[in-house]
Order: C-alpha cells, then sequence, then structure tokens
C-alpha cells in the first residue's frame, strides 16, 4: 500500500533517513509491526495533509526498501492498426490495464531493491537459429497494437543501481546485523564479524571471515592473490591444489555443540548375573520403543510447515444452498432423425446438390465445395472399404467397435468429414488427433497414451498428409515417442471402393454405443479420450438446434478446430443434422488475413458464425473500414471460449469496431463447453434492440476466497465477467464445491459447475477409474445426504449463477493456481502481466501461467517468451514491475518469473502454449530462459519457525545417569589392544625409523621396498632397503654442508610424488632435522600456487628447502617473481646430482617424545594448520597399521594419492620401511594422461590391498565408468583385490564408494573390498578397515534430527532419511568417546556429539608461531567433565556417533561401529539449525544432470550455492529454479544466491576436499568469472 497524501519524496532528507532505519529495524525483527507503524505515524504526523480523514499507522509501505523510485507517465490513448501477423489478445481489458498502471503508480514511492542478477557476456545466444522466424510470420500469436496505454520512459536510476552486483551486495551487507559463517556457532573462538563492505574498494575479504585465527602477513602483493585452485587442466579434479596467500594459520578453533537430546533407538543394557530368561525380559523391557515400520515412510508435513492462522476478516460465503438450475425442456420435432447417419443418408439422397462445406485455400479464397450428395457417396465407399477391403473376408483388419485415429491438417476439412462419418457409417469409433509433425512435438507422448488407452492400431490420413509425416531413412513413418504402432490407411477417393449394389450400412436408431472419442488434455498434460455415445451426440446436436435455432439451408462460418469442440459440435455435426453449409476458415488462412472469416460472412451472407475471442480481436485489427464488409445477416456470433473472464473486453472491442457494419449487439453469443460435458450453457440472441445483459463487477480478492462479492471498494482488483446465457435445454445444472465432497455452493460461492444430460460425455475411455469422479458425481447437502441419485458430469468450469438464472463462469479448474488456501486464476494473472506494457519486452499471446509444488503449497510460474530486440534492462524493469502489480492486485506472491527466446515455448497445434508441457520443461530444467528472477524469500511463508536454543538446564552427570538408568551404554569403542598383541618383528625393537631403516639395509639389503610406475604402468624407479640408506645418507651430507643446518630445523621437502620424497624425509631425520612435506607448486598456475608454499616456509620457518634442479629453477625464475618475493627464499639445496659423501654420524633422538615431522595441512573452511608428530607417536602409528593390514616384507600394497599429508603421507613414506612391505607408488598425476593405471596396476601385480584418495576414485569412476567392457578385453581382473581403502578426513562418501564397487564389479571386484579410512588433524589415523574386522555397516538416520543435533535411525527409503556408512575399523590402540562439545559430558550410544580420541598415536600438538598454548592444551590434552576424569583425550573437531551393532568383532565381542557426520568447523548455523554442507550439495547435484559440482556457504544470512554447469550455457539458468526447489524441499531451506560457475571452479584439496571457504573469498571478490548470479529475492 502506498502513503496516500504523504509525498515520501518531498520528505526532508533526516526524515527519510530515520525512516529507512525504522524499516530496517522492522526487517531484522528489532521492533514489531505495531511499534513499528507507531513510531512511522509519529515521524508523518507533521507531513500528513490536515484535509486527509487518514489514519496515518497504515501508510506502510510493502516492498523491500531501496532509493528507487519508479514514475509512470499519464497514459496516452493510441491505438495501432497493423495488418497480417498473428495476434492473441485474449486478455486484453482497457479497465484492467488501467487498473495495473494504478497499482503500479502507487509504487513509484515504494522502494524496490531487485537486484539486476549477472550474466557474462557470452552466455546465451537469443534462441536456437533453427527455430527463430520473423515475429510476424511465427507460429504462435503476438500483438503490440492491441495496447491501449503507453507509460513513459522509466526512470534509468532503476538500471544503473542495479547493475551491478555489489551494489546490492554492500546494500544486503550494511543492512544485515548478524553474519553468519560457515563456522558454526559452536567455536569457542573470538565472535566478532567482520564487515564486508570493503570488498567493493577492490580488498580480497578475509578468509574465513569469522574463523578468528590470526592471520600471516607475506610480504608480498598477495593480498590479492586469487586461491590456489586451478590446474593445467580444469576438467581434471585430483591435481588442484591447497591454498591462497591470505590464510589464516594455527589451531582450528574447535566447536562445543549442543547437547543431544535422548533421541535414539538400540539401546543395550550391562551384564548381569540374573538367569538368561530373565535377562532377556530385561533387554526387551529396556530397549526403546522403535516405531513401526510404516511410521517410518510417512511425511510429517504437519510437523514441519507453519500453519498460518485463519484471517478472522476472510470473507465466507453467506447465502443460501443453491437449487438446482433446469434447462427448458428438449422439444421434439417430428422430422428430427433417429440418428446422425440417418440425417445424412436423407439428405446425400434427397439434397444431394445442396453444399455441405465449402473449404478455403491460404489466401481465403473457396478452394472446393462439398455437396451432401458427394459426402454421402464418399463417406458410403470409406465405410464399405474400411470394413471389406482391409483384410481378408475371414480376417478383416476392423471390426465394428474398433477404434480408429483420424490425422488431418486443420487445412483439409472435407477429407476429415468423410473420413468421420465414413466411420461412423461402418460403426467403427473415430478418435480424431493432431497431426504430428516431429518425434518432439509438445505433447506427442500423451497422445501416444490416448491412443494406448483407446486401444487404436489403425489411423486414417489423406495422401497429403502421409507424405509430409516425419520419415526414418528408410522411408518409413517415423514410430513417435509414446505412441502404439500403427497401421496407416489412405482415405482419398481414388483408394476407396464403391460398395458392390447389395451392401448397405447399417444405421441403427442412436443407443448408448460409443460415437467418437474426443481428446482432452488435463491440467498436468495427461491427454484422455472423452467417449460420446450415439444417443449423446445426437441429443447434444438437437439441444444446440434448439437452443441456436437452426434452421435448414442456413450458411455458417466456422473459424474454429474442426475435430473438437464447438468446431465439431457446431460446424460438423449439428449443420448436417440441419442441412447447414458450413464454410470452414483455417488456423493458416486467419494468420495470413484475419480478416477472412468477417469477409466469408459478407460474402455468403452468413447467418451464423463460430469464432473464439483471438478471432475477433484479429479482425478487429486487421480491419481498415472496408466498404465491402457487412455483418447484417448474422443472428448469432457464437463465442466458444466466452468463459474466458477476459472475453468480455474482446467482445466489445469488436462491436466497438462493426456496429457501424451491421453487428447488432444482442448478436453476440458467448458460451461455455467442456470436452466432458460438451456444451453447458450458451447466450440465446436476444429480440433487436432489447439490452443486453447486465455484467457482474466481481471482487478479486472475494473470488480467491472462493466468493462472490459486487467490486464496491478498489476498481483496480475487479473483473468484470459477462454471463454465457441459459443451461442448455433439456439438462440441470448444479454448483458443487471443486475440492473434497461435492457438496452444493452457496448462492454467493464459487464452485464447479457440474451437468446432468443426455447430451454429454459418457466417460474416459478405457479408464474406468478417473471415469468415475468425472462422470458420475452425486452432489450432496451439506448434511451430506446425496440430493438424489442421478449422476452430475464434472464440467471443470468455475463459476454461479446470477440473477435470472444465468450462468456466469470466472474461471477452470485446470487454470486454478490455490497458494496458502486462496484460489488465483491463470487467466488473470496473465491479464494482469500483460497490462504491465510489455510491447518492448515479451509477446502478448505466448505467455505461460502454472503453478508447482514446493514445500507443501503452489507457487506461481509466468513464462513468457522475449523478443529478440528486448535489452536486458528492459527485460528486468518488466519482471520486476509485473512482480509489483500481481502483488498489488492479487495479493500473491510469484515464485518465479522466465523469459525465454523466441519461439522456443513448446505450442499447441494451433499455435497457443502448450502450458503443461511449459511446465514439464520447467521442472525438467529443460526450458532454456535467457532471463529469470525468483522470489523465494517473499512467497514462501509457510516454514518452520526457526528453532530457539534452550538453555539445557541438564548438568552432564545427570545426562550420563539418565542414559545408564535407560539401560544405555555410554558412547565409546576402541580398537584391538595394542600392547595385547605380540609383535615378534624385529623392527619392533626400533624405536625410531631412522634406526629401523638402517636395520633394513644392513639385514636385507636387496629387499625392494619401493617402485614408483609412470603413467605407462612402467617402473621408472625402485629403491631397496640399501638404496634408500644410502640415498638418505647423500642427502644427510648435503644438508650438513650446504644448509648448515642444525639439530632440530624445520627442512621444507619440495618435491613431486616419488622416491626423491622418501629419501630425502630420511635424509632429514638422520641429520637431526624436522621434515616438513609441501605440494610444489603447480608450474602453469604459479600464480595461485606459490603463495601457499610461501606461507608454509614462512609459518614453519624452515631453514632451507630440499628440491630438484627444476622445481629450484622455478622457485627462482620471473613468473615467480610475479607472486611472491624470490629473493627472500631460504638456503634451496637441489638433490639431483649428490656427491658421494657419508655423514660423520647418523643423528639418534635422545628421547622418543622428540619430534619427527610437520605433517602441514589445509582444511576444507580454508585453514592451514601443522601438526607436530613425535617419534613415539610415528612408531606407535606404523605398527597399529601393520597390524591391523597384516602388513610384512612379503606383502605389495599399491598406493595411488598425494603422500603430503595425514594418513596419505604415513603410508606413501613410513609404512613399508617399519613392516617391510613392498609400495608400488602411483602419482594420481599419471592418471590424467592414463586413467586405466591405477587399475590395470592392480591387476597385473594381483595386489590384495590398495589405498587412494577420493580425487582418484571420482576419476575412475567418472572417467572408466563406461569403459568395464574395454578393461575386460585388456584383461583386467580385479578378483585379486581385498581391500581397496579411501583415505579421508571426512564422513563417508556412500555414493561414489557404491557407484565404484558396482562399476568395477563387472571386473571381478568384491563388493565387500572398498571401505574408508578416518583421520583427523589431531590423530591421522583412527579408522582403517583392516583384514579381520567386520564389514563397515550402514544406517539410515532422520536428517530433521540431524539439524537438532540429535540422531534418530530410521529404515532405508523414509522420506528425509540420509545414509551414513561406518568409517572403517577402530585401529589399534585407538579409543573413541562421543562428547557433549559444550559440557563436555559424555554421551549414550547412538547420540551425536564431538568425536574425542585416545590413542599413542595421537598428535602431539599444533606447530603455532604464537604459541597459543590454552588453545592446543584443548585441543591434544583435555578431560571429561564427569566420569572417567584422568584419561587424557584429543578433541576431533567431527561430529558423529557410536552405535553397537549386532555384528562380532575379532575378539568375539558385539562391534562398536564410529559413524562420522562431518566437521564443526564445517556446519552452517541456519534458522537455529545445524546443517552439513555435504547433506545440501548431495541436494543440489541431483536436481539437474547438467550440474557436475556444487558447493555452499553463507554470507551474511544468506545461503549460496555455487554450482558447476558441465551442459551448455543455454542450460546455466535452468539450473536456478531447479537448485532452489530442491534445497527448500528436502532441507526447508531459501537459497539466497545461485552462483552458475564452469567445471572445475570449485577448489579442491589434495584429499578431494571442497574448499568452500576459498569459493566463498573469490566470489566475494569477484574472482569467480560466473556463467549467471541469480540473486533470489
Amino acid at each position: 500500500m502506498a502513503d496516500r497524501g504523504v509525498d515520501l519524496a518531498a520528505l526532508p532528507k533526516e526524515v527519510r533517513e530515520q525512516l529507512a532505519e525504522l524499516e530496517l529495524e522492522l526487517s531484522e525483527g528489532d521492533i514489531t509491526q505495531k511499534g513499528y507503524e507507531k513510531k512511522r505515524a509519529k515521524l508523518l504526523a507533521p507531513f500528513v495533509p490536515q484535509t486527509q480523514n487518514v489514519d496515518v499507522s497504515i501508510l506502510s509501505t510493502d516492498s523491500t526498501s531501496s532509493p528507487i523510485t519508479i514514475p509512470i507517465a499519464a497514459p496516452r490513448q493510441h491505438r495501432a492498426h497493423r495488418s497480417g501477423g498473428t495476434r492473441d489478445d485474449r486478455y486484453r481489458s482497457d479497465i484492467h490495464t488501467e487498473a495495473v498502471q494504478a497499482a503500479l503508480a502507487r509504487h513509484k514511492e515504494e522502494k524496490m531493491a531487485l537486484p539486476m542478477p549477472t550474466k557474462r557476456r557470452s552466455a546465451f545466444v537469443q534462441s536456437p537459429a533453427e527455430n527463430c522466424t520473423p515475429p510476424d510470420t511465427s507460429s504462435a500469436s503476438e500483438d503490440e497494437g492491441s495496447l491501449r496505454r503507453r507509460q513513459a520512459a522509466i526512470s534509468a536510476m532503476l538500471a544503473q543501481n542495479l547493475q551491478s552486483p555489489e551494489y546490492w551486495i554492500n546494500r544486503s551487507v550494511q543492512g544485515s546485523s548478524t553474519s553468519s559463517s560457515a563456522s558454526s556457532t559452536l567455536s569457542h573462538g573470538d565472535g566478532k564479524t567482520h564487515n564486508h563492505n570493503n570488498h567493493s574498494q577492490g580488498q580480497t575479504s578475509a578468509l574465513a571471515d569469522v574463523l578468528a585465527h590470526t592471520r600471516i602477513d607475506t610480504n608480498s602483493s598477495s593480498g590479492s592473490v586469487p586461491p590456489d585452485v586451478t590446474s593445467t587442466a580444469p576438467q581434471d579434479r585430483n591435481s588442484r591444489v591447497d591454498l591462497p596467500a591470505n590464510i589464516a594459520v594455527k589451531g582450528i578453533s574447535r566447536g562445543q555443540s549442543r547437547s543431544s537430546m535422548m533421541d535414539t533407538a538400540g539401546g543395550v543394557p550391562a551384564h548381569s548375573r540374573v538367569s538368561t530368561k530373565i535377562q532377556q525380559l530385561l533387554n526387551t523391557l529396556k530397549r526403546p520403543k522403535r516405531p513401526p515400520l510404516s511410521e517410518f515412510f510417512l511425511d510429517d508435513s504437519e510437523e514441519i510447515v507453519e500453519v498460518p492462522q485463519p484471517d478472522p476478516n476472510t470473507p465466507r460465503p453467506e447465502g443460501r444452498q443453491i437449487i438446482p438450475v433446469k434447462g427448458e425442456p428438449l422439444g421434439v420435432v417430428s422430422n428430427w432423425p433417429p440418428a446422425l447417419q440417418a440425417a445424412l443418408a436423407r439428405w446425400g439422397a434427397t439434397q444431394a446438390k445442396s453444399p455441405a462445406l465449402t473449404a478455403l485455400d491460404i489466401t481465403g479464397k473457396p478452394l472446393y465445395t462439398l455437396t451432401y450428395g458427394k459426402l454421402w457417396s464418399r463417406s458410403l465407399k470409406l465405410a464399405y472399404t474400411l470394413l471389406n477391403k482391409l483384410g481378408t473376408k475371414n480376417e478383416p483388419v476392423l471390426k465394428p467397435g474398433d477404434r480408429v485415429a483420424l490425422v488431418y491438417p486443420n487445412s483439409d476439412p472435407g477429407m476429415f468429414w468423410v473420413a468421420f462419418y465414413g466411420c461412423l457409417l461402418a460403426e467403427v469409433i473415430p478418435v480424431p488427433i493432431e497431426v504430428p509433425l516431429s518425434r518432439k512435438d509438445a505433447g506427442s507422448q500423451q497422445i501416444g497414451f490416448l491412443l494406448g488407452s483407446c486401444g487404436v492400431g489403425l489411423a486414417l490420413t489423406s495422401e497429403v498428409c502421409l507424405k509430409g509425416l516425419p520419415k526414418t531413412p528408410n522411408g518409413e513413418i517415423m514410430q513417435f515417442k509414446g505412441w502404439p504402432r500403427l497401421k496407416w490407411v489412405v482415405t482419398d477417393t481414388k483408394y476407396l471402393t464403391k460398395p458392390s449394389k447389395d451392401w448397405q450400412p447399417h444405421i441403427p436408431t442412436a443407443n448408448t454405443d460409443t460415437a467418437y472419442i474426443e481428446y482432452k488434455a488435463s491440467k498436468e498434460g495427461t491427454v484422455m479420450g472423452v467417449a460420446v455415445s450415439k444417443i449423446s451426440m445426437l441429443t447434444h446436436c438437437q439441444a444446440l438446434t434448439q437452443a441456436c435455432n437452426y434452421c435448414e439451408g442456413e450458411t455458417l462460418v466456422n473459424v474454429l478446430d474442426f475435430k473438437k469442440d464447438s468446431g465439431l459440435w457446431h460446424g460438423v455435426l449439428t449443420s448436417v443434422m440441419n442441412r447447414i453449409h458450413t464454410i470452414s476458415v483455417p488456423y493458416a488462412v486467419m494468420k495470413a488475413c484475419p480478416l477472412s472469416w468477417v469477409q466469408r460472412v459478407h460474402v455468403h451472407k452468413a447467418r451464423v458464425a463460430l469464432v473464439k475471442c483471438r478471432d475477433l480481436h484479429w479482425a478487429m485489427m486487421a480491419h481498415r473500414d472496408q466498404k465491402d464488409t457487412n455483418l447484417s445477416s448474422l443472428r448469432m456470433l457464437i463465442v466458444a471460449d466466452g468463459a474466458n473472464p477476459w472475453s468480455v473486453s474482446s467482445c466489445d472491442a469488436f462491436l466497438n469496431v462493426f456496429q457501424s457494419h451491421g453487428l447488432k449487439p444482442e448478436m453476440i453469443c458467448p458460451c461455455a463447453s467442456s470436452p466432458e460435458a460438451m456444451t453447458v450453457a450458451i447466450r440465446r440472441p436476444g429480440a433487436p434492440g432489447t439490452p443486453l445483459p447486465a455484467r457482474a463487477i466481481l471482487s478479486m480478492a472475494g473470488l480467491s476466497h472462493g466468493v462472490i462479492r459486487v467490486n464496491t471498494e478498489d476498481k483496480n482488483s475487479a473483473l468484470t465477467v459477462q454471463d454465457v446465457g441459459h443451461v442448455m435445454p433439456g439438462a440441470l445444472m448444479c454448483i458443487v464445491k471443486p475440492d473434497g465432497p461435492p457438496m452444493l455452493c452457496k448462492t454467493d460461492e464459487i464452485g464447479e459447475i457440474v451437468l446432468n444430460s443426455r447430451a454429454g460425455g459418457t466417460m474416459y475411455y478405457g479408464l474406468p477409474g478417473v471415469t468415475k469422479n468425472t462422470f458420475e458425481v452425486i452432489p450432496v447437502n451439506s448434511g451430506g445426504t446425496p440430493i438424489g441419485d442421478v449422476p452430475f458430469t464434472r464440467t471443470g468450469l468455475l463459476g454461479f449463477v446470477g440473477p435470472g438464472s444465468l450462468v456466469f463462469v470466472v474461471g477452470k479448474i485446470e487454470g486454478l493456481l490455490s497458494v496458502s488456501g486462496r484460489r488465483h486464476n491463470a487467466d488473470d494473472l496473465v491479464a494482469t502481466a500483460l497490462a504491465v506494457e510489455p510491447v518492448k519486452t515479451v509477446y502478448r499471446g505466448r505467455i505461460a501461467v502454472f503453478s508447482v509444488t514446493v514445500f507443501y503449497d503452489e507457487r506461481v510460474v509466468i513464462v513468457a517468451e522475449q523478443r529478440p530486440d528486448a535489452n536486458e534492462e528492459d527485460s528486468f524493469q518488466w519482471m520486476s514491475r509485473v512482480l509489483q502489480a500481481i502483488d498489488s492486485i492479487h495479493q500473491v506472491g510469484l515464485y518465479c518469473l522466465a523469459l525465454v527466446p523466441a519461439n522456443t515455448l513448446p505450442k499447441t497445434p494451433l499455435g497457443g502454449i502448450h502450458v503443461s508441457e511449459t511446465k514439464h520443461h520447467f521442472l525438467e530444467g529443460s526450458l532454456h530462459p535467457c532471463n529469470i528472477l525468483m522470489c523465494p524469500h517473499t512467497c514462501v511463508t509457510n516454514l518452520p519457525k526457526p528453532r530457539q536454543k534452550q538453555p539445557v538446564g541438564v548438568g552432564p552427570a545427570s545426562i550420563m545417569v539418565g542414559n545408564l538408568v535407560a539401560g544405555k551404554r555410554i558412547a565409546q569403542a576402541s580398537g584391538r589392544d595394542l600392547g595385547l598383541i605380540d609383535d615378534q618383528e624385529q623392527s619392533r625393537k626400533h624405536q625410531f625409523l631412522s634406526e629401523a631403516l638402517q636395520w633394513r639395509a644392513q639385514t636385507d639389503p636387496d629387499h625392494v621396498l619401493y617402485m614408483l610406475l609412470n603413467a605407462k604402468g612402467v617402473a621408472v624407479s625402485t629403491a631397496t632397503c640399501s638404496q634408500l640408506h644410502k640415498r638418505a645418507e647423500k642427502i644427510t651430507a648435503a644438508l650438513l654442508e650446504r644448509g648448515g643446518i642444525n639439530t632440530g630445523d624445520n627442512v621444507v621437502l619440495l618435491y613431486p610424488p616419488g622416491i626423491d620424497l622418501i629419501a630425502s624425509f630420511y635424509g632429514c631425520l638422520y641429520a637431526g632435522c624436522i621434515p616438513v612435506t609441501v605440494r610444489p607448486p603447480h608450474p602453469q598456475n604459479l600464480s595461485a600456487t606459490l603463495p601457499t608454499v610461501r606461507m608454509i616456509i614462512d609459518v614453519s620457518k624452515a631453514a632451507c628447502i630440499l628440491t630438484t634442479q627444476t622445481l629450484m629453477k622455478t622457485l627462482r625464475s620471473k613468473e615467480a617473481a610475479a607472486s611472491v618475493n624470490v629473493k627472500t627464499w631460504p638456503n634451496i639445496i637441489d638433490t639431483d646430482d649428490l656427491p658421494r659423501k657419508r655423514p660423520a654420524s647418523i643423528y639418534k633422538p635422545p628421547t622418543a617424545e622428540m619430534l619427527a615431522y610437520l605433517d602441514f595441512s589445509v582444511s576444507t573452511t580454508g585453514m592451514l594448520t601443522g601438526v607436530k608428530m613425535s617419534h613415539s607417536a610415528v612408531n606407535a602409528l606404523c605398527r597399529s597399521i601393520k597390524l591391523q593390514c597384516e602388513l610384512y616384507s612379503s606383502r605389495q600394497i599399491a598406493i595411488c594419492m598425494d603422500p603430503y599429508c595425514g594418513l596419505g603421507f604415513v603410508l606413501w613414506c613410513l609404512s613399508s620401511v617399519y613392516s617391510g612391505h613392498q609400495s608400488i607408488l602411483i602419482p594420481p598425476m599419471e592418471l590424467e594422461t592414463s586413467l586405466p593405471l591405477w587399475l590395470s596396476t592392480l591387476s597385473q601385480y594381483k595386489i590384495r590391498d590398495t589405498f587412494c584418495s577420493y580425487s582418484v576414485m571420482e576419476l575412475c569412476t567418472k572417467g572408466l565408468g563406461t569403459q568395464t567392457e574395454a578393461l575386460k578385453a585388456r584383461n583386467v581382473n580385479l578378483s585379486c583385490v581385498r581391500s581397496c581403502v579411501v583415505i579421508a578426513e571426512e564422513r563417508p562418501r556412500l555414493a561414489l564408494t557404491q557407484s565404484f564397487s558396482k562399476l568395477f564389479k563387472d571386473l571381478g571386484l568384491s563388493p565387500r573390498a572398498v571401505s574408508t579410512a578416518f583421520g583427523s588433524r589431531v590423530n591421522l589415523a583412527i579408522c582403517l578397515q583392516g583384514t579381520a574386522g567386520p564389514d563397515p555397516s550402514t544406517v539410515y538416520v532422520d536428517m530433521k534430527s540431524l539439524r537438532h543435533d540429535r540422531v534418530r535411525l530410521v529404515e532405508r527409503g523414509a522420506p528425509q532419511s540420509l545414509p551414513l556408512m561406518e568409517s572403517g575399523t577402530m585401529l589399534p590402540g585407538v579409543r573413541v568417546i562421543i562428547v557433549n562439545p559444550e559440557t563436555k559430558g559424555p554421551l549414550g550410544d547412538s547420540h551425536l556429539g564431538e568425536i574425542w580420541v585416545n590413542s599413542p598415536h595421537n598428535a602431539s600438538g599444533y606447530y603455532t608461531i604464537y604459541g597459543e598454548e590454552s588453545l592446543q592444551a584443548d585441543h591434544f590434552n583435555t578431560r571429561l567433565s564427569f566420569g572417567d576424569t584422568e584419561t587424557l583425550w584429543a578433541r576431533t573437531g567431527y561430529l558423529g556417533f557410536v552405535k553397537r551393532t549386532e555384528l562380532l568383532d575379532a575378539s568375539g565381542d558385539r562391534h562398536d561401529a564410529l559413524f562420522v557426520v562431518g566437521s564443526l568447523d564445517e556446519t552452517l548455523e541456519l534458522r537455529g539449525l545445524r546443517y552439513h554442507p555435504i547433506d545440501i550439495e548431495t541436494s543440489v547435484s541431483r536436481a539437474h544432470r547438467s550440474i557436475a559440482e556444487s558447493a555452499v556457504f553463507t554470507w551474511t544470512n544468506l545461503l549460496v550455492v555455487v554450482v558447476e554447469l558441465s551442459g551448455s550455457e543455454q542450460e546455466a539458468l535452468d539450473l536456478v529454479p531447479l537448485v532452489t526447489n530442491v534445497v527448500l524441499k528436502e532441507h526447508h531451506l531459501i537459497v539466497g544466491v545461485v552462483v552458475i560457475v564452469d567445471p572445475g571452479v570449485i577448489p579442491i584439496n589434495s584429499r578431494g576436499e571442497k574448499q568452500r571457504m576459498h569459493l566463498r573469498d573469490s566470489f566475494l571478490a569477484d574472482q569467480l568469472d560466473p556463467i549467471y548470479v541469480a540473486y533470489n529475492m
């Protein structure tokens, strides 16, 4: 509502600022609506004109704030005359256009923050070349000239302000008081929020801006360096690198989560000494009651959806219950034929020369005239041919009662008439359908469904039509999508046989057998056949004859489609019964010459014309005051779609123009009909000079609530409706409620018209289930008792009975959109959209309105065709104003408004828009819009209330006691005990790996420890124990000699994956240095990858760098100098050609607690963290892995993953030296050139155990999934693989591991082989599937509970269920416990909490520069607040739960499975709930086949979804609504921004994890080069 009487623009600046501030407070929820209105009234009081009696408190604006005004010039009268072309103005109405302009003018002072989407310039060619036709010759209908109003140019200010995303971004950030982030609110770090305003000044925003970590300044210009995300081949996801320059360094702040509620399954009591029977009984009683299976599959929308409170002011029907309305009795005329065929026989014999049908050529001139004699003789020939000449005498192809398809073009009525009557005479049932033009016709599949449900096996067509049908290369007619196999029969006269003398057709008196089947499309697009019986057909002709007063020998001009509806009923059936001469005007003629039908009326002195509003409008537009136009001969102008509420304006306008040409007002006869009930009502021609019936001016608001209210308040939201006359003769009509039981409506209530008549359809052929609900309706009164036993037929028309029993129709069920309990008519919305002068933007007749069900309600979608010359700005402007107009006039929010290129919407055969097909394209993402505007924030009002965190009044001790009382065990699990396992291996005696290598070099010098393969699978280098030891010694000598290294110095190892890396590591241990492995920079992308290297070197305070000659040159190159300061590198030693020197002595650490190496890694939130690994931890870890995987000297394993951090580094560099097994090393980058390398190596060397990363597995799944046959042919056999372990620090990617297993099952891969490992920064290896443990189990958890930090186990396939796979078996020596991160108290079995770990191989702390010991102590040495308070635990920062399973572990006890849910730091806190990004991303990736990858993060309080598009850029905008829909549906969240980018843009670290914070920074720094950014409002 605008501010009446107050010109906001004229207010003083400070008042405007105060108002804006007030609006901001209201939008942030800082003040209530009431408080806001009070303060606002106070501010505006001095400026309200005193004369007005206005309550200032109601002058609130309903638009969002933005300093934009849209001035609208006064409307100016104009009318354009345009001839030719294709026009459609069903929806034209001056009154309505005026109303819309007024509503928009009211928005003039309102503020509109519609951010314009950003689009890459290369994107979107306007429309596909092959179907781009000039506007006036296109198959659809357009109209410019019909516009009565034009508005003045719109202020350019809007466009300027909306162009740049920065404008909106900055506004949003300034206007947002909350800054949610990817870090969960569990973080206990410094909570200040960073404001991103500065981003528009070109500063890259802080990386994890709320992760409150110290920042390192690399004395280089790295502030603007984009994230280290690219690789040479952007398509390959495995070699992308970790980290940009501006990375926060230090320990990751770890969260404390809310206490978990007791919402779980599967408790297990402690053992006791009671007898087994009693124990079993206790067990049963203690076990939580599991809901019955069926409950897991119920959709609990009641719990989820916020139900709006009913408005007490909603208008309700108040009238009395309606009484059924009777039509006049159907009179019996003595000479009416006993059957329609009998009428044809009679005229064929007695009036053979009388003209039956005149067809026109494309110019509108008569082409041929078919007489009743010819029609009779040809129909007779066809009937004879069909029954006697198609098969043999004993096996005829057709029998009476069979169904045949009639396939004739709109331009050939003669052939159709003959075919139709030929079928009636042969007593076969004709099913007229449209001519298929291509295999991909809109709705073609549904026509196939119709033919199938009717059991059609034969199609009749003409020779010309047959030649035009699409053919296969060998000349056969194409098999259309979804169609049954058809035999085609040509019915041209030359192919017909004259019947023998003694043959006569059987013409029985009309009975209840089916005469013909007319097709009908439902709202969903399903095409069904309405069967019309012989008696119904005849009765309908009689009723029309009586209502329209048809006389023998009259002339009728038919502009409608003669295959169905009024065109068939009047123009083919009733006309033959009454010996009328029909002049058929085809659609093509109308397109070429819209006045042709008016000229035919004039030339032939026609008495009746049968048209649609569109024809009236086109004729009026093409009219040029022609002298030879006289319509005085007309006694009836039947408007077949008079039931369209907007028909009244077309009728008025046509009368306006042609009244001077003899058209009499009382001759215009609107009628209402439906395929099921046929003609429902028709206005009879009035006596000359009688006044026209009154019109109903209805309130749109009332209509939306289903009641009739005469519009009084606001003419802007009124609907003017004309009557469609009285109900048909012999019919009985009721109005019933459209939904629920067919209860009679009240007199002031809108309902569905139902009809009882002998003249309607009888059933949907072949579909008894749907038939009952439509053709056999018994209305009931308010008490629920049937009003009689006569069945009524639903018409699908919505309306009411007015004064004098006149019928008024206000819409159709199929155009009904039920949004939030209110009903809107699609046609009304089309009219409003078109009243927003669309001259320059869209074509008038090419607009579709439909609703899609998203999150338990219907949402309104409008799709229109954009003109090729429309520019982006105009389109956006028009779209924004359509939103406003629809909101003002209909009080309904639009969910989506999309513009598509010209001529791309699916069309019906006669040029209209195929709405159900458009909806289908929209939902499957094949609409290809060129502009889109989504407004979920305004129209999705039923989201559940945000969760308020309740203070937990229960302490950790009470929770623990509660668990024990409930028979729940504490959630903890452990691997085998390391101390109890006897390890005879000699290496056990060595405390240090350096000693183990020396020992192996002495005792087994020639044993090969390592073999490195290249892309061809050839071993390019190997290392025996002795070679490795000698090479390590050389490196030690070089370090001591060239590096001037002291014991304890940190040394960076910069090598590609290989044996040099391993040798350098042991070289450092021999020298007493601390090795730090770093991934080398990518030579093709130094600017992104080198700053990461520089940062680790600086953070670790490395004394020198060991590397290869090639990499040394790279570090010192000019290219490198562009990214970092190359003059300040520490000492660089290349290890390619080392002198044969041995060090004087090999260092042995004084204690095993000394540091062995540093492990640096980048977390998914963009944190660079280094952890310290002591010698004792390394030793314990290697021993644990050796025992778990049964590794010894004779074993071979294959490793295909990056060796720079975590468990990957341990397996690559340390494990073989400790256990003595041989490791085959496959650098992942080699897979880029030879994808099958890893799998063929497993096969060739008969490897039993292999380790890989998710990146490698994904590469093989995507790249080799379709090539299993080729691999088989190359003898690749994976049956030898016993375990294939994916090394990861995340929740197992179940979908990927399952795909991998399924795809390579054909190569012999065991379905049990694939498993995952789990490690974290505090402990590199917590779980690893070994040889002895049970197979990993999978559980299904309820996602809604998970968001509330609870675990509720459900069944597979339950709605909102998430499968979680156990992360492998615990390693020996590892214990984990599940803890509430806030109270630090232990939790029960199957409760969600943080995973804490105790193990001899825990890391000893973060390597930090500023040594924040408190942070480290908390992470690496922390105690429970209750229970076992002595044990020291390390906090992993991951949420998960432990569940005791029915499986047994190696020791024979029941197995405790650890399920990892996700990292605390990654979680998103939205609407008070905790979301794991991967869950949202999984949903998004399923939304469309062209989504290659997706990532989500939050920005201010908006959810941003970044989607990689793998298809063509034309599909980019298809993804926006699909992504919004799926996130809303599955996660109950509204997506704020959808960013479409190229494949490979989402940064991924070496473990294959997405780096969402880097992505967020790149997005805010505008470095993504997106294809499209959509801001959902």
